[in-house]
């Protein structure tokens, strides 16, 4: 994370290096990893962000897809801080994207203001904005509802049969109103799964939670050489938005697993977790295009990209803990900790995955956990998803090294 904050501009509340709709994205990492180390470092952001832009409605005078993200954005900021004002801004957002819609190829929102091109991922950011709000506005129903915006776009948008018969999102229509077999993009695999979900969520149709595993599955099997997610172009000429794409999928996957688990899901999370960190990271700590291959350069899309493959590892992996942690026996780890005799700081070969203690907190009310690893380079660098824990109470533990090659 602090390498990504390195290109956060304080002055316009968004990150350098990048375009508008990848600070969205970048905010959204930023609150990801807040709400799942339960930090306040980056807090600021979310504050800063909008108080900067709130001016402008987070509206583009050019195209409806760039907004999506932006509401997306806004709220997760209301979920995490309770705020209403970011939920409101989020409202805003949709209210300008149902303009978008027309009975052009029978329905669905313009990618362009100009009312050039429909394409699937503006459509399935209207998708889960339309959800997500639903799920957050008490008593949201009937004719003009969210949920009736979310129903009648995915009925149109399964009709343009833009999910190809692998069960891959191609990336929209043509003038005849049907898939027009471009590019496979990875996000456009993820955001999908999201407004799935959520949908799901809404009305309990399992059917929506089958459409979702079908499109998972087909990405993972077409879009992942030997199980690393990348996207269908050259490298060298993906253009400047695909950096963001790949992250997009993996945080809507880990979402997909929290609501409807198959192991495989965490594994390929995991997996790729992996590859970043090994393969894709340089010694400063920032990651590359190509998560299987080495360093390229560094923007913030890229950053938070892998940012967001970092977040949803540690996420399901702590979810496990707790899960673990909850089934354990609750006076048996109270006298694990008040027993024990381990040393606050302890050192363990790189090779152990993982290194197990207990922590005495009796006297404490807070405690900072810091884990440092010594990687085959001979750098010392600073594990950033387990760093910053707040830990209250007495607590026995188990902590892996962050993603171990083996």
């Amino acid at each position: 994370m602090a390498a990504l904050q390195l290109f956060y501009n304080l002055s316009t509340g968004l990150w350098n290096s990048t375009n508008w709709w990848n600070s969205a994205n970048a905010l959204e990492t930023t609150i990801d990893y807040s709400a799942a180390t339960k930090t306040i470092t980056y807090r600021g952001n979310i504050f800063n962000t909008f108080e900067k832009n709130k001016n402008s409605r987070f509206l583009n005078p050019w195209f409806y897809d760039d907004q999506g993200w932006w509401a997306l954005t806004w709220i997760k900021a209301y979920d995490l801080t309770g705020e209403t004002r970011y939920l409101n801004m989020a409202k805003t957002i949709f209210n300008d994207m149902k303009q978008g819609w027309d009975s052009t190829c029978g329905g669905g929102v313009w990618w362009h203001k100009k009312r050039e091109y429909k394409n699937a991922i503006t459509n399935e950011l209207f998708l889960t904005v339309a959800a997500r709000l639903h799920l957050r506005t008490p008593g949201d129903k009937g004719a003009g509802s969210y949920l009736d915006w979310a129903k009648q776009e995915w009925k149109w948008f399964k009709k343009t049969k833009m999910i190809n018969q692998k069960n891959l999102v191609n990336d929209g229509i043509n003038n005849a109103c049907k898939n027009n077999g471009q590019t496979t993009w990875t996000y456009n695999q993820g955001v999908i799964l999201g407004g799935l979900v959520d949908l799901y969520k809404s009305t309990n149709d399992k059917e929506l939670l089958t459409q979702a595993h079908a499109i998972a599955e087909a990405a993972i099997t077409h879009l992942a050489p030997n199980g690393v997610l990348q996207e269908p172009c050259d490298p060298a000429n993906c253009g400047e938005d695909a950096p963001q794409f790949k992250g997009i999928f993996m945080k809507n996957l880990a979402y997909l697993y929290q609501t409807s688990p198959k192991p495989k899901y965490k594994k390929f999370i995991t997996e790729n977790a992996r590859s970043i960190w090994w393969q894709s990271r340089n010694h400063l700590n920032q990651f590359g295009f190509s998560w299987a291959e080495e360093f390229d350069i560094a923007d913030a899309a890229r950053q938070s990209a892998a940012l967001d493959t970092l977040n949803a590892a540690f996420l399901l992996t702590n979810q496990r803990r707790a899960d673990n942690a909850n089934n354990a026996d609750n006076e048996q780890r109270q006298d694990l900790a008040d027993n024990s005799s381990e040393p606050d700081r302890l050192t363990a070969d790189r090779n152990q995955q993982w290194q197990a203690f207990n922590v005495n907190l009796n006297e404490f009310d807070h405690y900072n956990l810091v884990l440092s690893n010594v990687f085959e380079d001979g750098l010392l660098t600073l594990q950033p998803s387990l760093a910053e824990l707040p830990w209250s109470g007495t607590n026995a533990l188990n902590l892996p090294s962050p993603f171990p090659k083996d």
